[in-house]
């Protein structure tokens, strides 16, 4: 497969069937924000505020959306999803292909330069997939590189990727995703995540931005980064401010008073329906790939691996009775407004392969709750009811209806006496290192795309050794998971796809509940800010 630079032209936002974000642009008193792609405009900065979170700078040591936010504007990607398409492209790369079923061959232009002046070169590129592969960061994404065997550099501009197995399908989207950042090897380490401020300090930036202040989770300050070459046009403000809310009911108020530019996830159902009428906010619903879930921790859910009374059928029945019991048409409609809709699998609705296996399994059979169902079940397997869950969610991370939707979700499981679930919450930074330190049996998690393929919905979840770090491992889900990646017969693999959502819905390593069809913007800019096809918000304008 051969990757090709597309050619430079003025583009509009390409609202594509695998995802959305919530995107409202606003009007901003004292401030000119409908500058034009072609550079009419009048430079100043921009304001963006979100309500999300940084877990770390450093893309070695994280895998969410807060972070990915920032990393996109100031890290260089060999190759990206084209902003008008799901086609994978050069980006930094002159060119990228297969030189053979199991080298991908990448090419960078001469003279590269990071941020700071740094020769930017193909040893940058070895360094940054090697030392992600060593940190293997459990808040990381390196368990996407699992057919990755080694890189290759035999001059200054070529990278040849080795691969384990031949004819891997999604090894050039994961390129395009969080392990697909290239990082400074004269600033970061090679064996550790490296501390945000030694980022900024020694200015170790080459996307289209660099970052001039950070104050973390707080205030992060860009400016244009003039070594900057990539897909990307050149930016036509100054700069960007993008300041993190506590609230989202503060981050509501500064779009209605002008305060910011772009407000950028996370604002309930409510807030876009009252904003949709302000005539200085463009808002319109769009599909989504988003996706919200439970996951069960398999060691220390109740009857878990490493608890006093493991039991593995009897663990396996409180995630079936969990599965009878929620019922996600409410959740949607009551909490979200329609926004979310019921997922029933793995692979949300939009992508080749999905299906529906959950709706028949669990439930009344149509995708409703049945409280007979799971007290038959939970009997069945000797579990003496109520069973008692401990639950996690994070209130800050996935927007402010996270409270109302696991208030519901607990509601839920109450309603005839089976479970009894104690609730908590906790922010999103701490949130992050407690699940993987097995601190949560079950609990919150959602998902963005990284790229548009069934694959990133498999991948990160169901293999052995996953982000998800939950413990579960079944062979035969791992096995056909790597086969898939290198089927080459569409047919062939979408079976395969079809088949692994089959088998992860008898295990329930995870609950899915909501897909997001989510809000997009009309009006591809604000001095050059624009959503590309992935969805990714982009400081600079898309025109090539």
């Amino acid at each position: 497969m051969a990757l090709h630079s597309t050619p430079r032209g003025r583009v509009g936002l390409a609202v594509a069937a695998f995802g959305a974000s919530a995107l409202l642009l606003a009007g901003c008193a004292g401030r000119s924000t409908g500058g034009s792609t072609d550079g009419a405009a009048s430079g100043d900065p921009i304001v963006v505020g979100t309500t999300d979170k940084v877990t770390t700078l450093d893309p070695a040591g994280s895998y969410d959306n807060g972070s990915l936010a920032v990393q996109t504007q100031v890290f260089p990607y060999l190759v990206n999803t084209d902003y008008n398409s799901t086609e994978v492209v050069p980006d930094l790369a002159e060119s990228a292909e297969f030189t053979s079923p199991t080298e991908y061959t990448v090419t960078l232009p001469e003279g590269l330069k990071w941020s700071n002046g740094h020769d930017l070169t193909s040893s940058d590129v070895k360094f940054s997939f090697d030392r992600n592969i060593k940190i293997a960061d459990p808040n990381g994404a390196s368990s996407l590189l699992y057919n990755l065997d080694s890189v290759e550099t035999p001059d200054d501009t070529t990278v040849v990727f080795k691969l384990k197995t031949a004819n891997d399908q999604v090894f050039p989207f994961i390129l395009t995703s969080f392990p697909g950042a290239i990082v400074d090897e004269e600033v970061f380490s090679a064996d550790a995540v490296t501390p945000d401020q030694e980022i900024v300090d020694a200015d170790a930036f080459g996307g289209p931005y660099s970052i001039t202040s950070w104050d973390f989770n707080k205030t992060v300050e860009f400016t244009p980064n003039k070594n900057y070459k990539g897909l990307l046009d050149a930016p036509v403000n100054s700069g960007v401010i993008l300041s993190y809310f506590a609230e989202s009911s503060n981050l509501k108020l500064a779009v209605q008073e002008g305060d910011v530019d772009v407000a950028y996830r996370s604002l309930s159902a409510t807030d876009v329906d009252d904003l949709s009428g302000n005539d200085k906010v463009k808002v319109v619903d769009g599909p989504g790939g988003e996706i919200r879930y439970i996951v069960f921790n398999f060691n220390t859910q109740p009857y878990g691996a490493t608890t006093a009374d493991a039991d593995a059928a009897k663990a396996l029945a409180v995630r079936q009775a969990v599965a009878d019991l929620v019922d996600r048409e409410t959740i949607s409609t009551q909490v979200y407004k329609g926004t979310y809709t019921p997922l029933y699998s793995y692979v949300p609705e939009g992508f080749t392969g999905a299906t529906e296996a959950l709706k028949d399994l669990y439930g009344d059979g149509d995708g409703g709750p049945d409280a007979a169902k799971a007290k038959a079940t939970l009997e069945a397997a000797g579990v003496t009811v109520p069973v008692e869950l401990n639950l996690q969610y994070s209130p800050d991370h996935y927007g402010p209806s996270s409270g109302d939707e696991y208030a519901l979700v607990k509601q839920q499981l109450e309603k005839d006496g089976l479970f009894t679930v104690n609730l908590q919450s906790t922010e999103w930074v701490q949130y992050a290192k407690d699940r993987t330190a097995d601190v949560y049996p079950a609990y919150q998690l959602g998902w963005f795309p990284d790229y548009s393929d069934a694959d990133n919905y498999l991948t990160p979840f169901f293999l052995k050794d996953n982000f998800l770090g939950n413990h579960y491992d079944n062979p035969e889900v791992n096995d056909l998971i790597l086969k898939q990646a290198v089927e080459p017969d569409a047919a062939t693999r979408t079976a395969d796809i079809e088949k692994i959502q089959d088998l992860v819905a008898n295990d329930l390593s995870t609950v899915p509940l909501l897909q997001g069809a989510q809000v997009a913007v009309t009006g591809a800019d604000v001095s050059g800010v624009t959503l590309d096809a992935s969805f990714k918000l982009r400081f600079a304008p898309i025109t090539k």
